[in-house]
């Protein structure tokens, strides 16, 4: 077992995450079932109402029986962030371990665990002139040229952000135009604001690349027959939400959109959507491969038991 060191006396928490369609859900909701645990979604879809079916949002009947915190919090017309995420989520916790239980937080928006677990810097506001030159300079030179721009001034965040990522590409650029410094370079300076509880990372992964594609694959189809594209025109017939708004953004719901807007035919829609929920998938695992104290728990039988046994064992450390 892998936990935090030099944090002996502080709260325990235990964080379960992993890529997209990995399972991670189920397994929290395992644990829960055994644990005096509340969970605490670290999901940046699932905050917004009337985004249920593309999210993979638990079952109103699952929510009953295990609610989450921070699901359900904000009108898909609303910008939900990762500075937000953090006060939230750490009232949440505070709230939970006064009662007595343990914070159990469960999600794939790894954004939000670096802002939970590392802290934030102050990154400067949107600056509506700059955007607009990178989205021109975009649009004239694409992709490529842009990331590999942000390769020569901020090659960290460049490992961590798509070529095909262009929101966050040109996010990273404009930070380092405004502030002078690499984005990554003002991450570092949060080692500060670690968060004050004891940690257990649980990550919730099959052991094959495929097996994972396949289940995306799967999920897609699960959820398109379940009335997603329903969903979506019930979002895009509303009037007051449009393509750039961030809960628009989310993976599967941009593609929709495209394809309600006629941009898209359901071909291309569709195989974009899984083109852009794989991309998901690599770049999470590209970030939980750089964390350091987590433990992987990959596809069998015994993985709620194995997961049992890793959260008994840290919870015996005082």
């Amino acid at each position: 077992m892998v936990a935090e060191q030099g944090d002996r006396g502080l709260p325990p928490a235990i964080l379960v995450t992993g890529p997209t369609a990995s399972g991670k859900t189920d397994l929290a909701l395992a644990l829960a079932e055994q644990l005096p645990c509340e969970l605490i979604s670290v999901d940046s879809a699932l905050v917004y109402r009337g985004m249920d079916i593309g999210t993979a949002k638990p079952a109103p009947s699952l929510l009953a029986r295990f609610p989450h915190r921070l699901v359900d919090i904000c009108d898909p017309s609303e910008a939900y962030s990762a500075a937000r995420f953090r006060d939230d989520a750490l009232a949440a916790l505070a709230e939970i371990t006064a009662a007595g239980r343990i914070p159990l937080l469960v999600g794939g928006t790894m954004l939000y665990w670096r802002a939970l677990v590392g802290g934030l810097s102050p990154l400067p506001t949107a600056q509506p002139q700059i955007r607009a030159q990178l989205a021109a300079r975009y649009a004239a030179e694409g992709s490529a040229a842009m990331h590999a721009w942000l390769a020569e001034v901020d090659p960290v965040t460049a490992a961590r952000v798509h070529q095909n990522d262009p929101q966050r590409v040109q996010r990273a650029l404009e930070v380092f135009l405004v502030t002078g410094q690499p984005m990554s370079a003002l991450w570092r300076q949060d080692a500060g604001m670690a968060l004050p509880y004891r940690l257990l990372r649980l990550v919730r992964s099959p052991p094959e690349r495929s097996t994972l594609h396949q289940r995306i694959e799967m999920r897609l189809q699960a959820m398109l027959a379940a009335g997603f594209e329903d969903e979506v025109r019930a979002l895009y017939e509303r009037g007051d939400l449009n393509a750039d708004l961030p809960s628009m953004r989310s993976v599967g719901y941009r593609q929709l959109w495209a394809y309600l807007s006629g941009a898209l035919s359901w071909e291309q829609m569709r195989e974009q959507a899984l083109a852009a929920t794989r991309q998901l998938a690599k770049r999470q695992y590209s970030w939980l491969r750089s964390e350091q104290d987590a433990v992987w728990l990959w596809d069998g039988a015994d993985v709620e038991q194995a997961a049992l046994q890793q959260v008994e064992s840290f919870l015996s450390i005082p």
